[in-house]
């Protein structure tokens, strides 16, 4: 076992992936000599070169749009969106030309791209480089929706991602970058559509997503003396292990789910709606979501952390529901 960073996780699983396969490549910007705005390509256009670690001008439109010809040829492009909120520029080749082109052809074109983006809050940086958009993603058939929480998910589902013949979309928090952990030598993949019970318990079930992972795990520890929490990572929205969490009502009778995004229409509401439909009969009480609110992000930190979910508002929620 070493210690390994979320963000030297993420680095590790494109350097290996590159060398296990011609194929795959890099896109993005600022991804070549300077290695990443936020460090992620780190040494790997001095290992791979230029051709295969593209660095684009500031045109999301054209960076997808590259990749999805690169991957309809065969090619497994990996593009880098610096902030989730730039997606809005490219969306036409996310959701009319990614998402659909194997269904539409029957088949004949695979589509291996894998879009990473990274979002969220937690850094001031306001309402348009702070976003949580995976709703939108998840409601767009045709495409996978990853969102690594640990260390040893982001290295394991990122290469999973890169050899799925499907395009992925793989979202980052930019909170978890510095979180460290120790992890096996070598490479691992992590299979899509496998949540894991981070935290076992038997009087509540808490799914989290991403950042809210941990802060579940941390309000199970405050109130371990009182309330057995059992916290649920889906790891994949798309596809979900409704299995797992289903299991776990089943146990608890008790169900809130936990996301940084605003609640209205949220991942939450159709995890929610998933366990009613298949689990009603088990639940003791209405089942809760905790997300953002439904405003554009503020700038000053103290607003911004008052629009997410903080450990203390799920305490709070977790004593109510009791």
């Amino acid at each position: 076992m070493r210690e390994l960073t979320y963000l030297g996780a993420l680095n590790e699983a494109l350097r290996e992936e590159m060398e296990r396969d011609e194929n795959v490549f890099l896109i993005g910007e600022d991804i070549g000599p300077f290695g990443g705005v936020f460090g992620v390509e780190k040494g790997l256009w001095e290992k791979f070169g230029e051709k295969r670690v593209r660095q684009t001008p500031i045109s999301e439109d054209a960076i997808v749009g590259t990749a999805v010809g690169a991957a309809m040829t065969g090619l497994r492009p990996v593009a880098e969106i610096m902030y989730i909120d730039f997606v809005t520029c490219c969306m036409d080749q996310v959701t009319n030309q990614a998402a659909k082109l194997r269904y539409m052809s029957g088949g004949r074109i695979k589509m291996p791209l894998v879009i990473r983006a990274q979002g969220g809050s937690g850094t001031a940086e306001a309402a348009q480089h702070s976003q949580s958009l995976e709703a939108w993603f998840v409601h767009t058939p045709g495409l996978k929706v990853v969102m690594p929480a640990t260390v040893y998910d982001a290295k394991g589902l990122l290469k999973t991602a890169i050899r799925d013949d499907n395009p992925v979309i793989f979202l980052e928090h930019r909170m978890l970058y510095n979180i460290k952990d120790n992890v096996p030598e070598g490479e691992w993949t992590v299979p899509f559509g496998k949540a894991e019970v981070k935290h076992e318990g038997k009087d509540i079930t808490i799914v989290a997503t991403s950042l809210m992972v941990h802060k579940a795990l941390e309000a199970a520890k405050e109130l371990a003396d009182s309330i057995s929490i059992e916290v649920i990572d889906p790891r994949t929205l798309v596809p979900l292990d409704i299995d797992t969490i289903l299991k776990s009502v089943k146990k608890t009778s008790k169900l809130l789910v936990v996301h940084e995004a605003p609640t209205i229409a949220g991942v939450g509401a159709e995890i929610v709606r998933q366990v009613v439909e298949n689990a009603f009969d088990y639940l003791d009480g209405a089942p809760r979501v905790l997300g953002g609110r439904s405003i554009p992000m503020p700038y000053a930190p103290i607003l911004e952390k008052a629009c997410t979910p903080q450990k203390e508002d799920i305490v709070k929620l977790i004593k109510e529901m009791m």
